[in-house]
């Protein structure tokens, strides 16, 4: 007997919708039904291609969230390439510039950190999903990068707490753009955003206690 092929139309579009509703308003306060109206598909969708709720939101971060962050990383791996080592400004500045100017449009961006605002607020299974897959994995990556140019006396502690703050004033800059430009009066065009990766970049370099390029040539 051949078996029904899955109709992946309809699993796209209860992935697609249900990450919006997720976004909008986090894992607790969405049910299956509204996800299935969204999607327009009968109310046993939701089991039958995903075997819950539960499961159809782990599966928005691995097959949409995630896949969007290693588009940002390979961004920022992109503009290391050929420089053998990179300097911390190189880093801090690829860095800025993979979420500022990077590749996720600004309907990505949006859905990507509401998702994750919403995740951060109420913590589900996807939480140590991302840590796993996303989060310690780049970390790593970062400490990698940073650690031979920095003073012995910055110990590991020092150092992942550092990487931690580059990484929340990057992503503050990079997620609350409308914050931003109503208390700067800039719009996030070209030049500001250069001029915020220059920013990052300078105050993470204090942070850090690290030496400017010119020093940290042989």
């Amino acid at each position: 007997m051949t078996e029904k092929p899955i109709d992946n139309t309809t699993r796209l579009r209860l992935l697609k919708n249900a990450e919006l509703l997720f976004a909008e308003k986090g894992f607790h306060a969405v049910s299956v039904r509204e996800i299935t109206k969204a999607a327009k598909c009968n109310l046993a969708a939701v089991n039958y291609h995903f075997g819950g709720k539960m499961n159809l939101y782990l599966e928005v971060f691995r097959s949409r969230w995630i896949p969007r962050a290693r588009r940002i990383r390979h961004s920022f791996e992109a503009a290391l390439q050929g420089l053998d080592p990179p300097f911390l400004d190189d880093v801090v500045g690829a860095l800025a510039q993979a979420f500022l100017e990077g590749p996720l449009t600004d309907e990505e961006r949006r859905c990507h950190s509401q998702l994750m605002y919403r995740e951060l607020a109420n913590p589900t299974g996807a939480l140590d999903l991302l840590a796993e897959k996303v989060m310690q994995p780049f970390f790593m990556k970062l400490r990698n990068l940073l650690r031979p140019h920095l003073p012995e006396t910055i110990g590991d502690d020092r150092l992942l707490l550092s990487i931690m703050s580059i990484i929340a004033m990057v992503i503050h800059f990079n997620f609350s753009r409308e914050a931003v430009s109503r208390l700067t009066g800039r719009t996030y065009d070209a030049a500001f955003k250069a001029r915020l990766v220059e920013h990052i970049t300078e105050f993470s370099l204090k942070g850090l206690g690290g030496m400017n390029i010119q020093e940290q040539q042989p």
